[in-house]
């Protein structure tokens, strides 16, 4: 079994290693756009062509599925990554965990970047899977490219900026962006108030992963042989794990993968 994974840069790294955790024995091939990221300030049809790039040269490597580890490129062009790779390779979005978040009844606070925030596609999704949960919509300038770059100082920046703009009473955040997953306990730290419940954090990395194995009719099997091999690929060159990746945890679990040959 293979699957494949692509973003810009390492905000694909906690569905991958979400992948890794429940199918051990999954090679997997991430393909990354150094050459052209970041994708956000692109114009939808340039970026979807930068995707579509990035995607096919994943779909050189036979995956048995390709994950969009990216919220941006899922707005843009997964109707497009679809109609050129599927049915021959299925093509999972990645949307932010509206759904779940909204379901504990708020109040929720939804972290994403500057062009998600506000955008008709996240108001979709609060009319859809949110109506009558309090939504605050927090804008996280720079906190992306923060991450990208494992820039720490810029990220604690970034996070106590937008923290500052979370309603105290917030209850849950939903992590829009791929990239979040990777600071998720720092945005936890910078939220939680004094004196009240837990905060409950959602990312989509779990579920984009079970989802993948779904569509391919496979289940979970966190006790297979770690056999799996890992390929990286940048803007179509096969390669490494970017250095900032090995600052998180889940490129940490990456870096042990055996190279595939």
């Amino acid at each position: 079994m293979k699957i494949a994974l692509m973003d810009s840069g390492i905000g694909l790294l906690a569905a991958t290693a979400a992948v890794r955790r429940l199918r051990p024995d999954a090679d997997l091939v991430l393909s990354l756009d150094p050459d052209g990221m970041p994708w956000g300030p692109r114009t939808p049809e340039d970026l979807t062509g930068r995707a579509l790039a990035v995607a096919e040269a994943a779909a050189a490597h036979r995956p048995d599925t390709l994950i969009v580890g990216c919220n941006t490129a899922t707005v843009h062009a997964l109707p497009t990554l679809r109609a050129r790779l599927e049915p021959g390779i299925p093509v999972i979005g990645t949307v932010p965990a509206i759904k779940p978040a909204a379901a504990g009844g708020g109040p929720v606070a939804i972290w994403a970047t500057p062009a998600t925030t506000g955008s008709p596609y996240q108001r979709n999704l609060i009319a859809d899977f949110a109506d009558g949960v309090r939504v605050t919509e927090v804008p996280c300038h720079g906190l992306a490219e923060a991450v990208e770059h494992a820039d720490q100082d810029a990220i604690a920046t970034a996070v106590a900026a937008a923290a500052a703009l979370t309603p105290d009473d917030v209850t849950t955040v939903v992590l829009g962006c791929t990239h979040y997953e990777l600071v998720a306990e720092r945005i936890r730290t910078a939220v939680q108030r004094p004196g009240r419940p837990p905060l409950v954090l959602h990312g989509s990395a779990g579920a984009v992963a079970a989802q993948a194995l779904r569509r391919i009719g496979q289940r979970p099997a966190p006790e297979a042989p770690a056999t799996g091999t890992l390929t990286v690929l940048l803007s179509g060159r096969q390669g490494a794990l970017p250095d900032p990746a090995l600052s998180y945890a889940e490129g940490q679990l990456l870096q042990a993968v055996s190279p595939a040959r």
